[in-house]
């Protein structure tokens, strides 16, 4: 492998309690050629790994016995060059989902994912995509809609963007990463970053993962789908 190619190569993290986990996540991200699973641990472990290794992604079960996920979380998103964090999780419906999400999570995928969208998702995540597992995302949307006026008031403050911060935050909302974006409406990602920024300012968020799920919470996402559904 030529040092151009080891640059582009997604270095991984795997934190869960259960052997069985790792190893599986291990073998089915190491068969891709992009993709390094560097370490896996557990959940007492997990910061010193992350620590060493450096990754670019780290996928963090949210429920084990010796460590809370959440606070292993919170540990990482301190740390300089914080790597992403999706969380793992084995339930649909999480109640600690909103939390991690709150906490600076990039999303959470189920632990049944089909192994041949994993790599994909890791690839969204170090790509800096929105991850939200689709049933898992329902029934969180379902789980905490918020009072009418919560609604309303996430409508308010979607009115705030622009036409084309608007559009850029449907395509966040649907996952894609900057690069993506930019294809997609043709404009650079330096734009779309800058776009992105201005989202997360107007409406009061600090990720993508919250603006999008506020995006999905105000209706956004289902005008764009009546708006599109000639196409």
């Amino acid at each position: 492998m030529n040092e151009g190619e080891a640059e582009s190569v997604i270095r991984v993290v795997v934190v869960d309690d259960e052997a069985l986990v790792r190893s599986g996540f291990e073998l089915i991200l190491g068969a891709s050629e992009d993709i390094e699973v560097v370490a896996t641990a557990s959940g007492c472990e997990a910061v010193e790994t992350v620590r060493r290794e450096q990754p670019d992604v780290v996928l963090l079960d949210i429920r084990m016995p010796d460590v809370d996920g959440l606070t292993v979380l919170r540990e990482l998103r301190t740390m300089p060059d914080a790597p992403v964090v999706a969380m793992l999780t084995t339930f649909d419906a999480d109640e600690y989902i909103l939390t991690a999400l709150h906490s600076g999570a990039a999303g959470f995928l189920l632990k049944d994912t089909e192994p041949e969208q994993l790599a994909h998702l890791v690839r969204t995540l170090a790509a800096g995509g929105v991850v939200l597992s689709p049933k898992a995302s329902r029934t969180l949307l379902h789980s905490h809609p918020g009072s009418g006026a919560a609604v309303d008031e996430d409508a308010a403050r979607v009115q705030l963007l622009t036409a084309r911060e608007r559009d850029v935050l449907v395509l966040v909302a649907e996952g894609l990463s900057n690069t993506d974006i930019g294809a997609r409406i043709h404009l650079s990602a330096g734009t779309v970053k800058d776009h992105v920024s201005a989202i997360l300012t107007k409406l009061r968020v600090t990720s993508r993962v919250q603006a999008a799920l506020l995006a999905q919470r105000a209706g956004l996402l289902d005008e764009r789908s009546r708006s599109g559904s000639g196409h």
